[in-house]
């Protein structure tokens, strides 16, 4: 079946977004440096933002939640109201924080945007994704945006058959083996893996590497003759 529906994730494949979550790390590493070396206040942040993903989801709001929760664990309930305050602004921050295209990716959803369905399929704070994307300039590319709470293969499977011909006819392109390329292969489209050199410790999975719908590309200047190669 040809190629009719192309689907991209958006932080870290579009833009930039894993970088200013470790540049807010390692701010909240300096403010409690005096109560835990940097290792295991980061163990301690990734074990409670496990925990916390069921409650608050994905992004930067619960990001800030789980420093805050973290930060008063540490310190044995002592943490000072001007600890919290910096963790509140800097999440603010982060919230406010220019958008930063990554290389080739305008050039990308143009090019597919002629030949194919294009769809943002992104998981996150509504608000917040909703922001990236109008100061991205390539929210009119798309011909739908779904912001979804988690990235599974039913939610692939409704998207593409929402936007498209269904997943056999659809391909996803992401950052993220666990939630972009191997639960879109899990239902029936193609999955493109694009590494980042950054990736949160809870995206990563196992690469399907002998599913025959599995690509991997270096960049995203490799995105149009991939899908050339697969079929228009």
């Amino acid at each position: 079946m040809k190629l009719k529906t192309i689907g991209f994730d958006a932080d870290d494949t579009l833009w930039q977004n894993e970088t200013f979550f470790r540049i807010t790390q390692d701010r909240f590493a300096e403010l409690l440096a005096d109560y835990t070396e940097k290792a295991h206040l980061m163990d301690r942040l990734l074990a409670a933002e496990k925990r916390n993903i069921g409650h608050y989801g994905f992004g930067i709001k619960g990001f800030m939640l789980s420093m805050i929760e973290t930060a008063i664990d540490v310190t044995d309930r002592r943490v000072p109201a001007s600890v919290i305050a910096e963790i509140l602004a800097a999440g603010q921050e982060m919230l406010s924080h220019p958008i930063h295209l990554l290389p080739h990716a305008q050039r990308a959803v143009e090019a597919l945007a002629d030949t194919h369905r294009i769809v943002l399929i992104t998981k996150g704070d509504l608000l917040d994704q909703e922001r990236k994307l109008a100061q991205s300039g390539l929210g009119d590319l798309f011909h739908g945006v779904e912001i979804v709470s988690d990235k599974t293969p039913a939610v692939y499977a409704r998207a593409f058959a929402r936007h498209g011909a269904g997943a056999e006819s659809a391909m996803m392109v992401g950052n993220s083996m666990k939630s972009d390329v191997v639960p879109a292969i899990a239902a029936g489209a193609f999955g493109t893996y694009v590494p980042h050199g950054l990736t949160w410790e809870l995206e990563h999975a196992e690469a399907p590497s002998d599913h025959p719908r599995f690509h991997e590309i270096t960049d995203l200047s490799q995105l149009p003759g991939l899908v050339d190669r697969l079929g228009a």
